[in-house]
C-alpha cells in the first residue's frame, strides 16, 4: 500500500520536495523487505502478550495429547498452553506485506492468499481439536487427514496453474525449468538459456507444486512439536528463500549466478522478509518455556508459503535442501505409519516424528531444539553455497 501511495503521488511528492523522505520505497525493494521483517517483528513481539492474554481467556489451550506414553510427563508440562499463536505470524505477514510489497505484483497476491487459505485451514482444524472435549463423547478431533490434504493440494494446484500461465504455455522459459542441482540455467548473459535444460509441461508443473506446497506445510506442522523448534528453523529457511527471491528476481544476479530468472519474483523478498521477522518475533514467546504454541494456524501457513517460494523461483531442490529437518521430521513419520500399517502393529522407530525419538534417548528438549537450529543454519548455508556449484 506504501508502495502504491508513493507511486500514485510522486508528481505531488517531487512538486513538494518531499519524494526525496519517501522515495526509498519505491526504488529499493532490499529496504521494503527489510523494512517487512522489522515491521512483522515489532507487531509479533507487540501484540504478543495482549493475544496470548486473549487466548487464555478464551480458553484456547493445548489438550497435552500424545502417542506416547514415555512422554507423557513432557506432554503434561504443556497442557493448557494457550494455541493457535500461528493468528500472530500470520497476522503479522499479511500487514507487513499488505502495506510494503507492490500489490500490483501478481506473486505477491498469491503469495498472500496461499498464507492466508493455509491460515485458515490451519485454525479450523486447531478449533475442531481444542472444542472436542465441549461437544461431547465421539467429537471429531480435528480435521481427517484426508480432508486437509484435499484444500492443500487445491491451493497446490491453484498455485501450479496461475505461475505457469506467467509464462507463454508451451514455450522454453526459464519460469518452466526443471531447476536440478549443480544445473546451469544460464550459458552467459549474451547466449540465453541452456538448450539442455529440462522444460516442465503445464501438468508435470502442476504436481511438482503441489508436491511442494502441500508437503512443506505437512512438514512444518508434524516438526511442531517442541518450544520454538518449527518457529525457528523457518525463520533461518526464511531467510535464506529471501535470498533465492531476490536472486530470481535480478536478472543481473540470476545469470552471474547461473540461476533461473523469474521476471517480477523480487517482489517475495518481502514476503519472506515478513515471514522471517513474524517467525523470529514468535520465538519471544514460544521459546522455552513456551507461553504459546502456533498451531496448525502457524505450521500449515509457514510450510505451505515455504513451498510457494520454491515453487516461484524455481528452487525446489534447493529449499528442500535448506528444510532438511523438515524432511527428516516428515519422513520418519510417513515412514513410521507405512511401517505400522504393512506389518500389522510393528514399529520402524520407538516414536515419531523424529524430534520425539531424540527424547526418548534423554536428550533436553532445549538441546534438541538449539541442535536442530545449527543444523538448519549449516543446511541453509549449503544450500546458498550450492547455487554457485554449476
Amino acid at each position: 500500500m506504501l508502495y502504491w501511495l508513493v507511486e500514485t503521488f510522486r508528481p505531488w511528492l517531487l512538486d513538494h520536495n518531499l519524494y526525496r523522505f519517501v522515495g526509498v520505497l519505491e526504488t529499493q525493494l532490499q529496504f521494503r523487505a527489510l523494512a517487512a521483517a522489522g515491521l512483522s517483528f515489532a507487531i509479533v513481539l507487540l501484540l504478543g502478550k495482549p493475544t496470548i492474554a486473549w487466548l487464555t481467556r478464551m480458553k484456547i489451550g493445548d489438550t497435552g495429547a500424545t502417542d506416547a506414553e514415555a512422554l507423557k510427563a513432557h506432554a503434561d508440562k504443556k497442557a493448557n498452553v494457550p494455541t493457535m499463536g500461528g493468528v500472530l505470524i500470520v497476522g503479522a505477514i499479511l500487514g507487513s506485506v499488505l502495506l510494503l510489497a507492490d500489490l500490483t505484483q501478481f506473486y505477491v497476491l498469491l503469495g498472500l492468499i496461499v498464507v492466508a487459505w493455509h491460515a485458515v485451514l490451519g485454525a479450523f482444524d486447531d478449533w475442531l481439536k481444542l472444542t472436542a472435549k465441549h461437544r461431547g463423547t465421539g467429537s471429531r478431533q480435528g480435521l481427517y487427514a484426508w480432508e486437509k490434504l484435499i484444500f492443500q493440494l487445491g491451493v497446490g494446484l491453484l498455485v501450479g496453474w496461475f505461475c505457469y500461465q506467467q509464462a507463454p504455455p508451451g514455450s522454453d522459459d526459464l519460469r518452466h525449468v526443471l531447476n536440478l542441482p549443480f544445473q546451469k540455467t544460464f550459458v552467459s548473459a549474451s547466449e540465453g538459456p541452456s538448450p539442455a535444460l529440462w522444460y516442465l509441461s503445464m501438468p508435470l508443473y502442476i504436481i511438482f507444486a503441489c508436491l511442494m506446497v502441500s508437503g512443506m506445510s505437512n512438514a512444518v506442522n508434524i516438526t511442531d512439536g517442541m518450544d520454538g523448534l518449527a518457529a525457528g528453523i523457518s525463520a533461518v529457511v526464511a531467510i535464506g528463500a529471501f535470498i533465492l527471491c531476490f536472486v530470481a528476481g535480478q536478472q543481473g544476479w540470476a545469470q552471474y549466478l547461473l540461476v533461473p530468472f523469474v521476471p517480477n519474483a523480487g517482489e517475495l523478498t518481502v514476503l519472506a522478509g515478513a515471514m522471517a521477522g513474524a517467525c523470529l518475533g514468535f520465538l519471544w514467546w514460544n521459546c522455552s518455556p513456551a507461553s504459546v504454541f502456533m498451531g496448525d494456524t502457524g505450521a500449515l501457513a509457514l510450510g505451505g508459503t515455504l513451498g510457494y517460494l520454491a515453487v516461484v523461483t524455481r528452487q525446489e531442490f534447493v529449499i528442500l535442501l535448506m528444510s532438511g529437518v523438515f524432511i527428516i521430521e516428515i519422513a520418519s513419520t510417513t515412514l513410521q505409519v507405512g511401517f505400522f500399517k504393512a506389518t500389522g502393529g510393528r514399529r520402524l522407530f520407538r516414536i515419531a516424528p523424529f524430534h520425539h525419538n531424540l527424547q526418548l534417548r534423554d536428550w533436553p528438549e532445549q538441546q534438541i531444539v538449539a541442535r536442530l537450529w545449527i543444523v538448519s543454519v549449516i543446511l541453509v548455508l549449503a544450500g546458498l553455497a550450492s547455487i554457485k556449484l554449476r
